[in-house]
């Protein structure tokens, strides 16, 4: 079993600031999926906010792949929690023409602080216990968020960015100890949207802050003569206490070469200088601040 993870954000919508070629269609999204069971990749990370994936993963078929899923933030004024959970989980289901998915995690976990947050348990247990979904979790942008939740209920999954860049949950510590606990570690943002894989002319101005760690950044990979992807890629892969490293894909050809990469023995060099914890820039959301 590979321990690369289908990411499905491209499938449903344009995605990414390096992704050029747009949403995929219908007949590139075929040719991925078979790719990935040809190589042994078993699982699809998706979620309710990504626009038509759903529905994609539906028509080309799930091929046995274990899926992933996301629970958008709770509407206000929610009244009945248990059917809104039921509601979009069984849509999500019925779209993806599956009858349970093996992770359903909380695209928001501090929906689980609020008046309504142990309603959301309830339903979420009621899932599992139904059978419609084998393994809860969270998806974080921020290691707090697992601090919040921690003891509310039983996590089974987080998923975290992670990348040369950004390693906050293996700084904080927290990467460690939810190996520790037996929880499954997921990665995403493994190329933080595409940027770590953008030639330096192309990278948007507003990134100029960061122009130091960026001409290093191209001057090491010349010097060593690696390409973007395998160092961006080989770093989580390499990492034992992480279960599963989700890839974002823009075209068939790239998953060609991500698996190629994944393949190869890497040496271990040091990217330290790459580390940040500069929340501008390691966070997409907050990119439109500046």
């Amino acid at each position: 079993m590979s321990k690369l993870g289908l990411g499905t954000a491209q499938f449903g919508m344009n995605y990414g600031i390096a992704n050029e070629t747009g949403q995929i269609n219908l007949l590139e999204a075929k040719k991925i999926f078979q790719l990935a069971v040809d190589h042994n990749i078993n699982l699809i990370d998706t979620a309710i906010a990504y626009g038509d994936s759903h529905k994609l993963i539906g028509k080309i078929g799930n091929l046995n792949f274990d899926v992933v899923s996301k629970l958008p933030p709770i509407p206000e004024k929610n009244l009945n929690i248990d059917f809104w959970v039921n509601n979009m989980v069984q849509n999500s289901l019925n779209q993806m023409n599956i009858k349970s998915l093996y992770g359903l995690l909380l695209h928001q976990p501090k929906n689980l602080l609020g008046d309504s947050g142990k309603k959301l348990i309830e339903a979420l247990y009621k899932l599992k216990s139904n059978g419609l979904v084998k393994k809860l979790g969270i998806s974080i942008y921020d290691c707090l968020e697992i601090d919040q939740v921690i003891d509310l209920f039983e996590i089974e999954i987080v998923q975290a960015p992670f990348n040369i860049i950004d390693r906050r949950i293996e700084s904080s510590g927290w990467l460690s100890k939810l190996n520790h606990a037996k929880i499954e570690v997921h990665t995403r943002s493994t190329f933080l949207q595409g940027l770590l894989l953008m030639p330096r002319h192309k990278i948007p101005a507003k990134f100029n802050k960061w122009s130091i760690m960026w001409d290093r950044w191209f001057h090491e990979l010349k010097k060593k003569n690696l390409n973007a992807a395998e160092v961006c890629l080989s770093y989580p892969l390499s990492l034992s206490e992480i279960d599963r490293v989700i890839v974002g894909i823009d075209s068939f050809n790239q998953l060609k070469d991500l698996i190629k990469i994944s393949q190869l023995k890497q040496a271990k060099l040091d990217w330290s200088f790459m580390k940040s914890n500069d929340r501008l820039l390691v966070d997409p959301n907050n990119w439109a601040l500046f």
